[in-house]
């Protein structure tokens, strides 16, 4: 159970850039350089608490009948479907009005099933991110992840796993947190 990747996003920053902050030349390391540019934004999407470009996601809960349910990625931009999925069985669409769903302002995806049929867990497919392309993604959150893979570049053999304090100052204004 839980979250759910349906499809990779595309890369959040240009290896174009990366090469022109590191001043390299030539190809050889593009491969690479996707690779930092791909964690470094991994990285930051934990960072943040949010996906930055918009893809599918499928978040698979049991049902708990009346109660508004949170799904695991955001900011979601659209539910596609409610299926439920029962202990024996195919899965089912679940019908229109056996459960409601939600996007609040801040955008949260929430799905509360009211009749949920012999299903015993839901299956959520829907879309989240904060951009539909890398060239929608603000500025601050594109310098960081080009810095942070940068700073991956420089310490291949050390820990790059914490952001330096730069890049965090960067990435901060988009931080969402929950408490738990």
């Amino acid at each position: 159970m839980g979250l759910a990747i349906v499809e990779a996003a595309g890369l959040a920053v240009p290896v174009a850039d990366l090469k022109a902050y590191l001043r390299i030349d030539s190809g050889g390391e593009d491969m690479l350089l996707e690779r930092l540019i791909r964690a470094a934004t991994d990285l930051c999407e934990r960072f943040i608490g949010q996906w930055l470009i918009v893809r599918a996601g499928e978040d698979v809960m049991p049902v708990r009948t009346g109660t508004w349910q949170r799904l695991d990625a955001r900011p979601v931009v659209a539910i596609e479907s409610v299926t439920g999925v029962p202990a024996e069985g195919a899965a089912f669409a679940l019908a229109v009005d056996a459960y409601a769903i939600d996007i609040d302002r801040h955008g949260d995806g929430w799905v509360r099933v009211m009749e949920p049929g012999a299903a015993g867990r839901i299956r959520v497919r829907y879309r989240a991110g904060i951009a539909d392309d890398a060239a929608a993604i603000p500025e601050g959150i594109r310098h960081g992840i080009v810095r942070m893979a940068a700073e991956m570049h420089g310490l291949r053999e050390g820990d790059a796993a914490t952001p330096p304090a730069a890049v965090t100052a960067l990435w901060r204004p988009w931080r969402r947190m929950r408490l738990a």
